[in-house]
């Protein structure tokens, strides 16, 4: 499935780049709203820029939370993100303190 590339993908694909790589903490990183963030993560997960995986439920639950999904880059993500930072030089400069990676 092919995605759109739009300033907020580059800004959610640079998050995780950048280390942050659960919704509430992506969410936190980039003030993007939940209602936001979730429908791109399901998005860039479909086509192929992200892995996700789920957190063990036993773990979640000694620190009293619910599991967490945690996503990462994909090759194809990582090419993706290339793209944004050209086409959207402000994506890069997201996360000033994070080498770009």
């Amino acid at each position: 499935m092919a995605i759109r590339m739009t300033y907020l993908t580059g800004v959610v694909l640079e998050a995780i780049e950048s280390g942050h790589r659960y919704g509430f903490d992506i969410m936190d990183a980039t003030g993007v709203p939940d209602g936001t963030v979730y429908p791109a993560l399901r998005r860039l997960e479909q086509a192929g820029l992200l892995e996700a995986t789920w957190e063990d439920a036993a773990d979640a639950a000694l620190k009293n939370r619910p599991a967490r999904k945690y996503y990462r880059l994909t090759p194809e993500g990582s090419s993706a993100l290339a793209q944004a930072r050209v086409r959207f030089p402000g994506v890069a400069r997201t996360f000033p303190d994070v080498e770009p990676g």
